[in-house]
């Protein structure tokens, strides 16, 4: 199946994965119950480490717990691996292949806390290391590009926050993802002739806060890994600091900026970059104000909630970067240096 397809198909896997793992989720929350971890450890590396990033706001956000992403190199190189107590330890990985992934969950059972594998595989050594496994039943995913692993791993984390919150209301949301995902999805030929507007781009900067801080670290490794575009993410907060001094005149900006508690900081910074830096913008967003600032425009369901937006935003993402590595003529299947999948320790 190619990249493409396997895009398309985000939201049939969703329908899925929801449906064989919502008594897994709830048999996780019950046996690992809030009041009894401090905070979740959580190791993972390329795009598992941007699911990463959005379980590290959306726990914060609905279930107050905090999030630390693990440093594996203390676990593997260093062998100084730290105290771990009152931690729920995670890792997450599409293929939980990778030694270093694995370390940092044989440690948490080592000291004694709860462990848990966010995975495709659910035969791999991360699973078999692991107390509790979410198995996202992704399928089998052919291209070396990560797309339908990274959205199921995604919705893995919401449906295990709204577990441990008990809130049938976010479960209602989350089974509104696939009506959402599809409207998106129908821009397909439309992200095909914006990406030709695109083609000469060889660097460019991905913004996003709040949830979607994880859409701009994907966003910007999928341009990477398939377009060779020198793409750098920040969050709007971050870009102030220093980085907005690269804008000149024509410099492209993509962002992603839902309706939600981050929407006004973000659009400041999008009308200073349009109207002071006249850059140029690719805006993701389901705001009117906001993507009338765009030179070019993707619309989001005007009822996305902010919380879930990471698994809707990131669809047009993937399309364009399918579609510009396409326009530039490189291969989409197969990008040059990489492999399916990558084992460090």
């Amino acid at each position: 199946m190619s990249l493409h397809a396997e895009i398309l198909e985000q939201t049939a896997v969703w329908q899925k994965s929801y449906a064989q793992n919502l008594e897994v989720v709830r048999a996780i929350a019950r046996a690992v119950p809030l009041d009894n971890i401090h905070h979740a450890f959580i190791a993972a590396r390329g795009t598992s480490d941007n699911a990463a990033r959005y379980a590290s706001y959306l726990w914060g956000a609905l279930n107050r717990l905090p999030v630390t992403l693990a440093t594996p190199s203390l676990f593997s190189l260093y062998r100084q691996p730290p105290r771990l107590r009152g931690a729920l330890v995670i890792g997450i990985s599409q293929s939980g292949q990778s030694p270093d992934i694995v370390n940092v969950v044989a440690e948490g059972k080592k000291q004694g806390q709860p462990t848990l594998a966010i995975t495709n595989e659910p035969d791999s050594p991360l699973a078999h290391t692991a107390d509790f496994v979410i198995n996202i039943h992704a399928g089998v995913e052919t291209a070396v590009a990560a797309s339908k692993t990274y959205t199921s791993q995604l919705l893995a984390i919401a449906m295990l926050s709204a577990a441990w919150s008990q809130a049938q209301d976010r479960f209602a949301a989350i089974e509104k993802l696939g009506e959402w995902g599809t409207a998106v999805l129908a821009h397909d030929e439309k992200i095909a002739q914006l990406a030709q507007r695109y083609r000469f781009m060889n660097q460019c900067v991905v913004l996003g806060r709040g949830y979607n801080y994880a859409t701009a670290f994907e966003w910007s490794l999928k341009l990477k890994e398939l377009t060779y575009v020198v793409a750098e993410p920040y969050s709007s907060a971050d870009f102030r600091h220093g980085p907005i001094a690269i804008v000149e005149r024509g410099f492209p900006i993509m962002a992603v900026a839902p309706s939600g508690a981050v929407l006004t900081d973000m659009r400041k910074l999008l009308q200073k970059l349009a109207e002071e830096k006249q850059a140029e913008l690719l805006i993701i967003s389901n705001d009117e104000a906001t993507l009338a600032l765009a030179n070019s425009p993707i619309t989001l369901p005007a009822d996305l909630p902010e919380w879930l937006s990471p698994l809707v935003t990131i669809l047009p993402a993937q399309l364009f970067a399918y579609h510009l590595t396409c326009v530039k003529g490189y291969n989409t299947e197969a990008p040059r240096g990489l492999n399916k999948v990558t084992r460090t320790t």
